[in-house]
C-alpha cells in the first residue's frame, strides 16, 4: 500500500479491526518512509445487481427502495425499524446469493411478501395492495381470503 503522503510503497499495519458491521476490515498502517499515519479500509468487491422492472427497464438494486416501501406498509403498526432493516438486508442475501446479474422485481417483491407475512398481517396487506396492483376490489377480497385461510389455528379470524 503506497503511502497517500509520500507514495512510497513500503508501509506496515499497525492495528486491523472489523468495521462497518464485519462487511470491511479497517487498518492502521504507517509509512516506512516518513513515519505519517493514515487508516485504510479492506472491502469485498460487489457484483452490481440490477432489477427488472415489469416494464422491461434495468435500474441498480437499492435496499434503501425496499426500507422505504416497508416503512410505508408498516406506518403505525407495531413493527420496529431494526425489524425492518433485518428484512430488507435478508432480502437482499437471498437475492444476491442467487449469483445472478439481473433479478426480475417480482423476485424481490415476491420474497418481501413471503416475509412481510409473517411478520405483521395487516402491513402484508398494505404491501400486497400497492404490489400486485388489484384490479378491482374482488381481487383484493381474494387475497385476504388466502391470509384469513393461512392463519394459525387458535388466531381469531374476524
Amino acid at each position: 500500500m503506497r503511502c497517500p503522503f509520500c507514495s512510497e510503497p513500503d508501509t506496515k499495519v499497525l492495528d486491523s479491526c472489523p468495521a462497518e458491521a464485519g462487511s470491511a476490515i479497517r487498518r492502521r498502517r504507517e509509512c516506512e518512509s516518513c513515519g505519517r499515519r493514515f487508516t485504510t479500509y479492506e472491502r469485498i468487491e460487489e457484483q452490481p445487481l440490477f432489477v427488472v422492472k415489469r416494464d422491461g427497464r434495468r435500474e441498480r438494486f437499492d435496499r434503501q427502495k425496499i426500507l422505504s416501501g416497508l416503512l410505508k406498509a408498516c406506518e403505525k403498526r407495531p413493527v420496529s425499524l431494526p425489524m425492518l432493516e433485518a428484512l430488507a438486508e435478508g432480502v437482499e442475501k437471498e437475492v444476491r446469493n442467487t449469483l445472478l446479474e439481473e433479478v426480475p422485481s417480482t423476485v424481490i417483491g415476491d420474497l418481501i411478501m413471503k416475509a412481510l407475512r409473517h411478520l405483521d398481517e395487516v402491513a402484508y396487506v398494505r404491501f400486497a395492495y400497492v404490489y400486485r396492483r388489484f384490479a378491482d376490489v374482488g381481487e383484493f377480497q381474494e387475497e385476504l381470503k388466502n391470509l384469513l385461510s393461512r392463519q394459525k389455528p387458535g388466531k381469531s379470524q374476524q
